[in-house]
């Protein structure tokens, strides 16, 4: 989708207040001191020079009071802030602590209509999985053969009669130990399931920790057929050896065919990266429209980035489906609480200098404009890293902030295209086609290459329309249309190490 025009700063309102009990209202252009902006029937004179996406108050905040954005509090006011001037970290401090004691309160979900039918066409796999691409993937069991990998790649890709040859490369898989060799070999595994990858070929050395053997017993055996392994060190060969087994593969895989399918047959990653101040506002809320679309069909949506739900936490824990449900997620997201206090980190230690610079002042307020990415419907699940999909619904799925760690982790889980906001521009992507979604038109424009979709879109035709232009976008690319991070060859794995190197 091409971008639409910038509008005039002349055709833009000054500012935009999420919810009635917001003390705050974000800048939708520059500000400058002694004008006069309204906003929701409130008139303010501006006091301090305001950038696009940075907040104003509305309204006069005494110190230690919460200051609130999307109807919840986004930290407190560390002194006094006057009706007109600029709210950001100079100002307003964050409040999380630690862990936290939850109760199981649960809300009414009211989930959105299905709205019209829609479907896209996909490769049917053995195990009722559906691929949104048909490719051949080769992944190494260690980094010590990730170059091999990507060679072996690379000369097959021309001659496989599949849709493409890929190699993730990786830098694990030796000198760990325990649960950290455990969760790469759980994630590599999980990848070798994958519904986008018609065939695999596992390239292992035969002296590391991460043994191929060990690895292939993780398979399920309804899975083996497709997959192929080469162990370099007992392999005379290890490169024609690779070369047949890749062949073999696309004799297999090049016989699909693409059928249509439903929305119930997508599994939509939701990810966000370079957030700035129109994140919650556009791209975010929209992809949580695409999330309750995929979801109310029978589909499944996979939220993650686990540190980036701290402070909008009790907005899915109210939605779980059931007290189990609500009791793994409690445990999720206190375990990764503690994680950063056990590394003597604050939980808080975010955002990042890009979003600070765009207008995210503290945690909580990423946090909120975070979690609208799943949009409203009911948490069914939670997953532990690398591990796969089990139901339909809003999946919440242990993994970092971290953008490659957690759209591999996405991957691993079962995503087969994933929806990426970002208010900052990024190159990277995923195993999967992997949109990216920007926030704001200025982005859009400078960086066509890099965009899939222009969220600004929201505030010029309102979500509704967006949205359904969003989910048309979203089964052309199901359907086999390229993302950007496949036309650019952005294509990367990245694991999430927890423990000690030897």
């Amino acid at each position: 989708m091409s971008s639409l025009p910038s509008p005039s700063v002349a055709d833009l309102p000054p500012l935009v207040r999420v919810d009635p009990a917001d003390q705050v209202g974000v800048a939708l252009r520059p500000l400058m001191p002694g004008e006069t902006v309204n906003v929701a029937g409130i008139a303010v004179t501006v006091v301090d020079p305001v950038v696009t996406g940075h907040k104003i108050a509305l309204t006069a905040i005494a110190a230690g009071e919460d200051v609130r954005r999307y109807g919840w509090p986004i930290g407190r006011a560390t002194q006094a802030i006057a009706a007109g001037a600029h709210v950001h970290s100079h100002n307003v401090a964050t409040k999380l602590v630690g862990e936290e004691p939850y109760k199981y309160q649960p809300t009414p979900v009211s989930p959105r209509p299905a709205g019209r039918s829609r479907g896209f066409d996909g490769y049917i796999r053995a195990d009722g999985s559906v691929g949104t691409r048909n490719q051949i993937w080769v992944i190494p069991t260690v980094g010590c053969v990730g170059r091999t990998a990507q060679r072996v790649a690379m000369k097959a890709a021309a001659t496989a009669g599949v849709e493409d040859v890929l190699a993730f490369a990786h830098p694990f898989g030796c000198s760990q130990l325990g649960d950290d060799l455990d969760g790469t070999a759980r994630v590599l595994a999980a990848l070798a399931c994958h519904p986008n990858a018609g065939g695999v070929l596992l390239l292992g050395l035969g002296c590391e920790e991460n043994q191929l053997s060990a690895l292939l017993e993780r398979l399920p055996p309804e899975r083996r057929d497709r997959i192929r392994s080469v162990g370099a060190q007992l392999s005379a060969d290890e490169h024609g050896d690779a070369a047949r087994a890749i062949a073999e593969l696309a004799e297999i895989a090049g016989a699909d065919r693409r059928t249509p399918v439903g929305l119930d047959a997508l599994r939509l990653g939701l990810k966000c990266g370079g957030s700035d101040g129109f994140s919650g506002l556009t791209a975010n809320p929209l992809i949580g429209r695409a999330a309750d679309a995929v979801t109310a069909a029978g589909g499944t949506a996979i939220l993650t980035e686990i540190p980036e739900m701290f402070g909008a936490e009790r907005l899915l824990m109210a939605r779980a489906t059931d007290e189990a449900v609500f009791d793994r997620l409690v445990v999720l997201v206190n375990d990764f609480k503690r994680y950063f206090l056990d590394h003597g980190e604050p939980i808080s230690e975010n955002p990042s200098p890009g979003n600070v610079e765009g207008g995210i002042t503290t945690l909580e307020e990423k946090s909120l404009g975070a979690v609208q990415k799943g949009g409203r419907a009911a948490v069914t699940d939670v997953l532990g890293y690398g591990e796969q999909v089990r139901r339909p619904g809003l999946i919440v799925l242990e993994a970092p902030g971290n953008d490659a760690v957690s759209t591999t982790a996405l991957a691993a889980a079962g995503a087969t295209l994933t929806l990426f906001s970002t208010g900052r521009g990024t190159p990277l992507g995923s195993p999967v086609p992997t949109m990216k979604l920007a926030t704001n038109h200025d982005l859009a424009t400078r960086k066509p290459g890099w965009i899939d979709f222009d969220a600004g879109s929201v505030l010029d035709d309102g979500l509704d329309a967006t949205a359904e232009a969003l989910l048309d976008r979203i089964c052309a690319v199901a359907s086999g249309e390229p993302a950007k991070n496949e036309i650019n060859e952005e294509r990367e794995i990245a694991l999430w190490k927890r423990g000690v190197t030897l």
